[in-house]
Protein backbone atom coordinates (compact mmCIF):
# COMPACT_ATOMS: atom_id res chain seq x y z
CA UNK A 1 0.00 0.00 0.00
CA UNK A 2 1.44 3.34 -1.23
CA UNK A 3 2.34 5.54 1.76
CA UNK A 4 2.04 9.72 1.98
CA UNK A 5 4.55 11.67 -0.76
CA UNK A 6 8.27 11.71 0.40
CA UNK A 7 8.83 15.24 1.96
CA UNK A 8 12.06 16.02 0.31
CA UNK A 9 11.42 14.64 -3.41
CA UNK A 10 7.46 14.47 -3.38
CA UNK A 11 6.58 17.43 -4.90
CA UNK A 12 6.30 15.12 -8.11
CA UNK A 13 4.25 12.45 -6.76
CA UNK A 14 0.98 11.84 -5.64
CA UNK A 15 1.95 8.97 -3.02
CA UNK A 16 4.48 7.99 -1.57
CA UNK A 17 6.93 4.26 -2.23
CA UNK A 18 5.34 1.33 -0.92
CA UNK A 19 6.63 -0.21 1.83
CA UNK A 20 8.09 -3.23 -0.21
CA UNK A 21 10.41 -0.27 -1.68
CA UNK A 22 11.26 1.55 0.79
CA UNK A 23 12.31 -1.64 2.59
CA UNK A 24 14.29 -2.42 -0.80
CA UNK A 25 15.65 1.33 -1.71
CA UNK A 26 17.06 2.11 1.62
CA UNK A 27 20.46 2.63 2.17
CA UNK A 28 20.49 4.45 6.06
CA UNK A 29 20.63 0.77 7.36
CA UNK A 30 24.58 1.21 6.24
CA UNK A 31 25.39 5.19 5.30
CA UNK A 32 24.22 6.47 8.41
CA UNK A 33 27.84 5.63 9.10
CA UNK A 34 28.71 9.10 7.19
CA UNK A 35 26.60 11.21 9.75
CA UNK A 36 29.96 13.06 11.04
CA UNK A 37 30.87 13.51 7.35
CA UNK A 38 27.31 15.09 6.43
CA UNK A 39 27.52 17.28 8.88
CA UNK A 40 30.70 18.55 8.61
CA UNK A 41 29.53 19.09 5.19
CA UNK A 42 26.32 20.68 5.81
CA UNK A 43 28.01 22.68 7.84
CA UNK A 44 30.73 23.89 4.93
CA UNK A 45 28.27 24.64 2.75
CA UNK A 46 25.71 26.58 5.08
CA UNK A 47 28.44 28.95 5.53
CA UNK A 48 29.09 28.99 2.55
CA UNK A 49 25.38 29.76 1.26
CA UNK A 50 25.97 32.98 4.07
CA UNK A 51 28.95 34.15 2.50
CA UNK A 52 27.94 34.74 -0.96
CA UNK A 53 24.57 35.96 0.35
CA UNK A 54 21.63 33.16 0.02
CA UNK A 55 21.13 33.08 3.59
CA UNK A 56 21.87 35.49 6.29
CA UNK A 57 24.51 34.58 8.94
CA UNK A 58 21.81 34.45 11.72
CA UNK A 59 20.31 31.70 9.58
CA UNK A 60 23.79 30.46 8.98
CA UNK A 61 24.38 30.28 12.67
CA UNK A 62 20.92 28.99 13.54
CA UNK A 63 21.53 25.85 11.09
CA UNK A 64 25.23 24.86 12.91
CA UNK A 65 23.98 25.13 16.52
CA UNK A 66 20.67 22.81 14.70
CA UNK A 67 23.34 20.64 13.38
CA UNK A 68 25.49 19.97 16.80
CA UNK A 69 22.28 19.24 18.33
CA UNK A 70 21.68 16.47 15.92
CA UNK A 71 25.24 14.88 15.64
CA UNK A 72 25.43 14.82 19.50
CA UNK A 73 22.26 12.98 19.57
CA UNK A 74 23.86 10.58 17.28
CA UNK A 75 26.71 9.86 19.25
CA UNK A 76 25.26 9.66 22.16
CA UNK A 77 22.74 6.96 20.16
CA UNK A 78 19.31 8.54 20.85
CA UNK A 79 19.17 9.76 17.41
CA UNK A 80 15.78 8.22 15.71
CA UNK A 81 16.94 6.74 12.12
CA UNK A 82 13.98 6.12 10.04
CA UNK A 83 13.88 3.98 6.93
CA UNK A 84 11.05 5.98 5.32
CA UNK A 85 13.36 8.94 4.87
CA UNK A 86 15.85 6.81 3.27
CA UNK A 87 19.18 7.83 4.14
CA UNK A 88 21.62 9.60 5.99
CA UNK A 89 21.39 12.82 3.73
CA UNK A 90 17.70 12.72 4.51
CA UNK A 91 17.41 11.49 7.84
CA UNK A 92 19.80 14.49 9.31
CA UNK A 93 18.18 17.36 6.93
CA UNK A 94 14.01 16.16 8.76
CA UNK A 95 15.74 16.19 12.05
CA UNK A 96 17.23 19.63 11.60
CA UNK A 97 14.44 21.56 9.60
CA UNK A 98 12.23 20.43 12.87
CA UNK A 99 14.44 22.09 15.03
CA UNK A 100 15.53 25.30 12.50
CA UNK A 101 12.66 26.40 10.21
CA UNK A 102 15.99 28.13 7.81
CA UNK A 103 17.35 24.80 7.37
CA UNK A 104 14.61 24.47 4.43
CA UNK A 105 17.02 26.78 2.62
CA UNK A 106 20.23 24.02 3.39
CA UNK A 107 19.94 22.44 0.52
CA UNK A 108 20.34 25.46 -1.56
CA UNK A 109 22.23 24.57 -4.63
CA UNK A 110 23.52 21.27 -3.49
CA UNK A 111 21.81 17.76 -4.79
CA UNK A 112 21.92 14.44 -2.90
CA UNK A 113 24.84 13.63 -5.34
CA UNK A 114 26.85 15.91 -4.62
CA UNK A 115 26.12 15.53 -1.04
CA UNK A 116 27.22 12.24 -0.42
CA UNK A 117 30.54 12.46 -3.04
CA UNK A 118 31.64 15.30 -1.11
CA UNK A 119 30.58 12.90 2.27
CA UNK A 120 32.63 9.96 0.66
CA UNK A 121 35.60 11.39 0.05
CA UNK A 122 35.39 13.09 3.46
CA UNK A 123 35.62 9.44 4.64
CA UNK A 124 37.88 8.23 2.26
CA UNK A 125 40.91 10.77 3.90
CA UNK A 126 39.50 9.51 7.28
CA UNK A 127 39.65 6.04 6.64
CA UNK A 128 42.93 5.96 5.20
CA UNK A 129 44.35 7.78 7.62
CA UNK A 130 43.10 5.56 10.19
CA UNK A 131 44.69 2.18 8.09
CA UNK A 132 47.92 3.72 7.78
CA UNK A 133 48.14 4.02 11.69
CA UNK A 134 47.05 0.52 11.97
CA UNK A 135 49.55 0.02 9.59
CA UNK A 136 52.43 1.35 11.62
CA UNK A 137 51.25 0.13 14.77
CA UNK A 138 51.61 -3.61 13.00
CA UNK A 139 55.28 -3.18 11.40
CA UNK A 140 56.16 -1.70 14.82
CA UNK A 141 54.74 -5.08 16.05
CA UNK A 142 56.94 -6.86 13.40
CA UNK A 143 60.20 -4.95 14.13
CA UNK A 144 59.99 -5.76 17.67
CA UNK A 145 60.49 -9.53 17.02
CA UNK A 146 63.21 -8.69 14.66
CA UNK A 147 64.66 -6.72 17.43
CA UNK A 148 64.35 -9.39 19.72
CA UNK A 149 65.83 -12.38 17.78
CA UNK A 150 68.24 -10.38 15.49
CA UNK A 151 70.90 -13.10 15.53
CA UNK A 152 68.22 -15.41 14.39
CA UNK A 153 69.33 -17.10 11.21
CA UNK A 154 66.22 -19.36 9.12
CA UNK A 155 66.01 -21.41 6.17
CA UNK A 156 64.61 -19.06 3.33
CA UNK A 157 62.55 -20.83 0.93
CA UNK A 158 61.76 -21.21 -2.65
CA UNK A 159 59.00 -23.64 -4.07
CA UNK A 160 58.49 -24.12 -0.43
CA UNK A 161 61.93 -25.99 0.07
CA UNK A 162 65.48 -25.25 1.54
CA UNK A 163 67.17 -22.54 -0.52
CA UNK A 164 69.40 -20.18 1.16
CA UNK A 165 70.60 -19.09 5.22
CA UNK A 166 68.56 -15.71 5.59
CA UNK A 167 68.32 -13.79 9.31
CA UNK A 168 64.98 -13.99 10.37
CA UNK A 169 64.90 -10.11 10.63
CA UNK A 170 65.70 -10.00 6.67
CA UNK A 171 62.69 -12.33 6.46
CA UNK A 172 60.86 -9.78 8.39
CA UNK A 173 62.22 -6.55 7.07
CA UNK A 174 59.99 -8.31 3.84
CA UNK A 175 56.68 -7.76 5.89
CA UNK A 176 57.53 -4.89 6.59
CA UNK A 177 58.57 -3.46 2.47
CA UNK A 178 54.69 -5.04 1.71
CA UNK A 179 53.13 -3.12 4.71
CA UNK A 180 54.80 -0.01 3.31
CA UNK A 181 53.89 -0.27 -0.34
CA UNK A 182 50.14 -0.84 1.40
CA UNK A 183 50.74 2.24 3.29
CA UNK A 184 51.74 4.50 0.35
CA UNK A 185 49.16 3.21 -1.60
CA UNK A 186 46.49 4.07 1.24
CA UNK A 187 48.13 7.75 1.21
CA UNK A 188 47.57 7.91 -2.55
CA UNK A 189 44.23 7.30 -2.53
CA UNK A 190 43.42 10.10 -0.01
CA UNK A 191 45.55 12.82 -2.07
CA UNK A 192 42.71 11.73 -4.65
CA UNK A 193 40.12 11.74 -2.54
CA UNK A 194 41.43 15.38 -1.81
CA UNK A 195 39.15 17.00 -4.51
CA UNK A 196 35.58 18.65 -3.51
CA UNK A 197 32.96 17.86 -5.26
CA UNK A 198 29.77 19.85 -4.34
CA UNK A 199 28.88 22.48 -5.66
CA UNK A 200 28.62 20.25 -8.80
CA UNK A 201 24.62 19.73 -7.81
CA UNK A 202 23.15 16.47 -9.47
CA UNK A 203 24.59 16.60 -12.56
CA UNK A 204 24.65 20.37 -14.13
CA UNK A 205 25.81 22.63 -11.18
CA UNK A 206 23.70 25.14 -10.25
CA UNK A 207 22.59 28.81 -11.74
CA UNK A 208 23.35 30.13 -7.83
CA UNK A 209 26.36 32.37 -7.46
CA UNK A 210 28.16 29.80 -5.31
CA UNK A 211 31.68 29.64 -4.01
CA UNK A 212 32.89 26.49 -4.62
CA UNK A 213 36.81 27.45 -3.67
CA UNK A 214 34.80 28.49 -0.21
CA UNK A 215 33.43 25.24 0.88
CA UNK A 216 36.74 23.17 -0.74
CA UNK A 217 39.01 25.43 1.93
CA UNK A 218 36.15 24.80 4.69
CA UNK A 219 36.20 21.54 4.26
CA UNK A 220 39.73 20.73 4.08
CA UNK A 221 40.22 20.09 0.57
CA UNK A 222 43.59 22.15 -0.07
CA UNK A 223 46.80 20.75 -1.60
CA UNK A 224 50.18 21.50 0.31
CA UNK A 225 50.17 25.10 -0.16
CA UNK A 226 46.63 25.42 1.26
CA UNK A 227 44.97 26.35 -2.30
CA UNK A 228 41.29 24.95 -2.69
CA UNK A 229 40.56 21.64 -4.79
CA UNK A 230 37.87 21.70 -6.61
CA UNK A 231 36.23 18.63 -9.01
CA UNK A 232 36.93 20.27 -12.49
CA UNK A 233 33.18 18.34 -14.40
CA UNK A 234 30.08 18.09 -12.77
CA UNK A 235 29.33 15.56 -14.76
CA UNK A 236 32.15 13.20 -13.24
CA UNK A 237 32.30 14.45 -9.51
CA UNK A 238 28.93 12.86 -9.37
CA UNK A 239 29.45 9.88 -11.46
CA UNK A 240 32.73 8.53 -10.51
CA UNK A 241 33.75 5.70 -8.44
CA UNK A 242 37.31 4.89 -9.27
CA UNK A 243 38.18 6.11 -5.70
CA UNK A 244 36.03 3.47 -3.97
CA UNK A 245 37.67 1.03 -6.17
CA UNK A 246 41.09 2.18 -5.56
CA UNK A 247 40.00 2.02 -1.68
CA UNK A 248 38.96 -1.53 -1.88
CA UNK A 249 41.77 -2.46 -3.80
CA UNK A 250 44.19 -1.02 -1.62
CA UNK A 251 42.59 -3.04 1.15
CA UNK A 252 42.29 -6.24 -0.86
CA UNK A 253 46.31 -5.70 -1.99
CA UNK A 254 47.17 -5.29 1.85
CA UNK A 255 45.06 -8.45 2.38
CA UNK A 256 47.04 -10.42 -0.38
CA UNK A 257 50.21 -9.05 2.12
CA UNK A 258 48.00 -10.76 5.24
CA UNK A 259 47.70 -13.95 3.67
CA UNK A 260 50.90 -14.20 2.82
CA UNK A 261 52.52 -13.65 5.81
CA UNK A 262 49.84 -15.68 7.68
CA UNK A 263 50.55 -18.82 5.79
CA UNK A 264 54.45 -18.35 6.71
CA UNK A 265 53.34 -18.07 10.24
CA UNK A 266 51.01 -21.10 10.25
CA UNK A 267 53.78 -23.14 8.36
CA UNK A 268 56.45 -22.08 10.67
CA UNK A 269 54.02 -22.80 14.47
CA UNK A 270 53.41 -26.56 12.78
CA UNK A 271 55.27 -29.57 14.28
CA UNK A 272 57.28 -30.15 11.06
CA UNK A 273 58.90 -26.82 11.31
CA UNK A 274 57.86 -25.31 15.18
CA UNK A 275 60.19 -21.87 14.07
CA UNK A 276 57.80 -20.54 16.24
CA UNK A 277 54.95 -20.42 19.46
CA UNK A 278 52.23 -18.57 18.35
CA UNK A 279 50.66 -17.09 21.33
CA UNK A 280 47.56 -18.69 23.39
CA UNK A 281 45.86 -15.34 23.11
CA UNK A 282 45.43 -15.71 19.42
CA UNK A 283 44.94 -19.64 18.98
CA UNK A 284 41.73 -21.85 19.41
CA UNK A 285 42.09 -25.75 20.41
CA UNK A 286 40.07 -28.41 19.35
CA UNK A 287 36.51 -29.41 20.32
CA UNK A 288 37.57 -33.03 20.59
CA UNK A 289 41.56 -33.37 20.54
CA UNK A 290 42.98 -32.08 22.92
CA UNK A 291 46.47 -31.71 22.22
CA UNK A 292 45.52 -29.23 19.66
CA UNK A 293 46.61 -25.63 19.44
CA UNK A 294 45.53 -24.19 16.15
CA UNK A 295 46.60 -20.88 14.13
CA UNK A 296 42.42 -19.62 13.98
CA UNK A 297 44.11 -15.70 13.81
CA UNK A 298 46.33 -16.86 10.83
CA UNK A 299 44.08 -18.97 9.26
CA UNK A 300 41.45 -16.27 8.95
CA UNK A 301 43.69 -13.81 7.73
CA UNK A 302 43.96 -16.21 5.04
CA UNK A 303 40.29 -16.24 4.35
CA UNK A 304 39.91 -12.19 5.14
CA UNK A 305 42.13 -11.99 2.01
CA UNK A 306 39.42 -13.47 -0.43
CA UNK A 307 36.74 -11.55 1.30
CA UNK A 308 38.34 -8.58 0.30
CA UNK A 309 39.02 -9.26 -3.26
CA UNK A 310 35.34 -10.11 -3.22
CA UNK A 311 34.46 -6.56 -2.53
CA UNK A 312 36.67 -5.47 -4.67
CA UNK A 313 35.40 -7.26 -7.70
CA UNK A 314 31.55 -6.24 -6.24
CA UNK A 315 32.74 -2.84 -7.40
CA UNK A 316 34.35 -3.35 -10.72
CA UNK A 317 30.91 -4.97 -11.66
CA UNK A 318 29.03 -2.57 -10.11
CA UNK A 319 30.28 0.63 -12.04
CA UNK A 320 31.39 -1.22 -15.36
CA UNK A 321 28.33 -0.73 -17.45
CA UNK A 322 26.68 2.37 -15.42
CA UNK A 323 26.24 5.41 -17.97
CA UNK A 324 26.84 8.76 -16.97
CA UNK A 325 26.07 10.47 -14.75
CA UNK A 326 24.69 9.03 -11.21
CA UNK A 327 22.32 5.74 -11.28
CA UNK A 328 20.79 4.46 -8.14
CA UNK A 329 22.70 1.03 -8.41
CA UNK A 330 25.67 3.25 -7.04
CA UNK A 331 23.83 3.31 -3.61
CA UNK A 332 25.49 -0.53 -3.48
CA UNK A 333 28.90 1.27 -3.41
CA UNK A 334 29.33 2.07 0.38
CA UNK A 335 28.87 -2.02 1.79
CA UNK A 336 31.80 -3.38 0.01
CA UNK A 337 33.96 0.17 0.83
CA UNK A 338 32.87 0.16 4.40
CA UNK A 339 33.32 -3.58 4.64
CA UNK A 340 36.86 -3.58 3.36
CA UNK A 341 37.83 -0.84 5.86
CA UNK A 342 36.38 -2.57 8.80
CA UNK A 343 37.88 -5.49 7.66
CA UNK A 344 41.26 -4.23 6.83
CA UNK A 345 41.92 -2.51 10.23
CA UNK A 346 40.24 -5.89 12.40
CA UNK A 347 43.21 -7.73 10.39
CA UNK A 348 46.11 -5.32 11.08
CA UNK A 349 44.75 -5.29 15.20
CA UNK A 350 45.49 -9.16 14.89
CA UNK A 351 48.33 -9.03 13.30
CA UNK A 352 50.27 -6.45 15.71
CA UNK A 353 48.44 -8.48 18.69
CA UNK A 354 50.28 -12.16 17.00
CA UNK A 355 53.36 -10.54 15.90
CA UNK A 356 53.64 -9.35 19.46
CA UNK A 357 53.56 -12.27 21.77
CA UNK A 358 55.03 -14.21 18.80
CA UNK A 359 58.00 -16.32 20.63
CA UNK A 360 61.29 -18.03 18.77
CA UNK A 361 62.17 -21.82 19.01
CA UNK A 362 65.63 -20.92 18.81
CA UNK A 363 66.85 -24.16 18.97
CA UNK A 364 64.75 -25.48 16.02
CA UNK A 365 65.80 -22.23 14.04
CA UNK A 366 69.17 -23.09 14.35
CA UNK A 367 69.03 -27.15 13.58
CA UNK A 368 67.17 -26.41 10.43
CA UNK A 369 69.49 -23.36 9.07
CA UNK A 370 72.78 -25.88 9.86
CA UNK A 371 71.79 -27.72 7.11
CA UNK A 372 74.84 -27.66 4.64
CA UNK A 373 72.80 -28.16 1.23
CA UNK A 374 71.84 -24.47 2.27
CA UNK A 375 75.45 -23.06 1.30
CA UNK A 376 75.55 -24.72 -1.95
CA UNK A 377 75.19 -22.00 -4.26
CA UNK A 378 78.32 -20.09 -1.60
CA UNK A 379 79.99 -23.65 -3.07
CA UNK A 380 79.53 -22.56 -6.76
CA UNK A 381 80.46 -19.04 -5.76
CA UNK A 382 83.76 -20.75 -4.50
CA UNK A 383 85.01 -21.63 -7.37
CA UNK A 384 83.61 -19.13 -9.37
CA UNK A 385 86.45 -17.17 -7.05
CA UNK A 386 88.51 -19.81 -8.59
CA UNK A 387 88.41 -18.66 -12.01
CA UNK A 388 85.56 -20.86 -12.67
CA UNK A 389 82.53 -20.19 -14.98
CA UNK A 390 79.17 -20.20 -12.98
CA UNK A 391 77.80 -22.22 -15.56
CA UNK A 392 80.79 -25.06 -15.04
CA UNK A 393 80.68 -24.26 -11.47
CA UNK A 394 76.98 -24.58 -10.87
CA UNK A 395 77.24 -28.03 -12.74
CA UNK A 396 80.39 -29.38 -10.51
CA UNK A 397 78.15 -28.32 -7.10
CA UNK A 398 75.23 -30.24 -8.38
CA UNK A 399 77.51 -33.41 -8.93
CA UNK A 400 78.52 -32.62 -5.83
CA UNK A 401 75.67 -32.77 -4.06
CA UNK A 402 74.65 -35.90 -5.62
CA UNK A 403 78.04 -37.42 -4.16
CA UNK A 404 76.77 -36.47 -0.87
CA UNK A 405 73.69 -38.14 -1.29
CA UNK A 406 75.04 -41.38 -2.77
CA UNK A 407 77.58 -41.95 0.09
CA UNK A 408 74.25 -40.35 2.38
CA UNK A 409 76.41 -37.80 4.12
CA UNK A 410 76.27 -34.56 4.55
CA UNK A 411 77.53 -32.43 1.76
CA UNK A 412 80.29 -30.43 4.21
CA UNK A 413 81.24 -34.02 5.09
CA UNK A 414 82.94 -34.96 1.78
CA UNK A 415 86.64 -34.94 1.62
CA UNK A 416 88.99 -33.10 -1.04
CA UNK A 417 89.62 -36.19 -3.09
CA UNK A 418 86.14 -36.66 -3.32
CA UNK A 419 85.31 -33.09 -4.61
CA UNK A 420 88.64 -32.93 -6.95
CA UNK A 421 87.57 -36.17 -8.37
CA UNK A 422 84.57 -33.15 -9.88
CA UNK A 423 86.39 -30.66 -10.56
CA UNK A 424 90.53 -29.75 -9.79
CA UNK A 425 89.40 -26.19 -8.75
CA UNK A 426 88.68 -27.25 -5.48
CA UNK A 427 91.04 -26.79 -2.89
CA UNK A 428 91.64 -27.33 0.69
CA UNK A 429 89.46 -24.88 1.97
CA UNK A 430 86.64 -25.72 -0.27
CA UNK A 431 84.92 -26.56 2.98
CA UNK A 432 85.07 -22.97 4.40
CA UNK A 433 82.56 -22.19 2.07
CA UNK A 434 80.32 -24.11 4.94
CA UNK A 435 81.12 -21.51 7.46
CA UNK A 436 77.86 -20.09 7.93
CA UNK A 437 78.94 -16.62 9.89
CA UNK A 438 81.01 -16.49 7.22
CA UNK A 439 78.67 -17.07 4.38
CA UNK A 440 76.65 -14.42 5.85
CA UNK A 441 79.08 -12.04 6.05
CA UNK A 442 79.95 -12.11 2.89
CA UNK A 443 76.32 -10.33 1.72
CA UNK A 444 76.96 -7.07 1.88
CA UNK A 445 75.17 -5.38 -1.28
CA UNK A 446 72.29 -4.01 -0.86
CA UNK A 447 69.27 -5.64 -0.10
CA UNK A 448 71.22 -8.44 1.10
CA UNK A 449 70.83 -10.87 4.18
CA UNK A 450 74.27 -10.15 5.57
CA UNK A 451 74.71 -8.83 9.12
CA UNK A 452 75.91 -5.19 8.05
CA UNK A 453 73.21 -4.62 5.53
CA UNK A 454 70.61 -6.28 8.41
CA UNK A 455 71.63 -4.10 10.65
CA UNK A 456 71.93 -1.11 8.33
CA UNK A 457 67.72 -1.95 7.71
CA UNK A 458 66.84 -2.24 10.84
CA UNK A 459 67.98 0.93 11.75
CA UNK A 460 66.61 2.46 8.21
CA UNK A 461 63.06 0.85 10.01
CA UNK A 462 63.73 2.76 13.33
CA UNK A 463 63.69 5.88 11.17
CA UNK A 464 60.51 5.45 9.04
CA UNK A 465 58.75 4.11 11.71
CA UNK A 466 59.96 6.89 14.28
Amino acid sequence: MAKQAQATWGGRFSAGPAELMLRFSESVSFDRRLAPFDIQGSKAHSAMLAHVGLITKAERDAIHRGLDAVLAEIEAGSFKWQTRLEDVHMNIEQALTKRVPAAAKLHTARSRNDQVATDMRLYFKAACTDLIQRIDGAQRAILGVAERNADVLIPGYTHLQRAQPVFLAHHLFAYLEMLQRDAERFASVADHANWCPLGSGAIAGTTLPIDREFTAKALGFVDAKGRPQVTRNSMDAVSDRDLFIEFASACALTGVHFSRMAEDLILWASQEFKFVELPDAFCTGSSLMPQKKNPDSMELLRGKSARLQGNLHTLLVLAKGLPLTYNRDLQEDKPPVFDSHDQTALCLEVLAGTFAGLELHRGNCAAAVADPALLATDLADYLVRQGVAFRDAHHAVGAVVKLAEKKAVGLDCLTLADVKEVHPAFKADWVDSFNLPKAMARRTGTGMPGPAQVARQYQRWLKILG
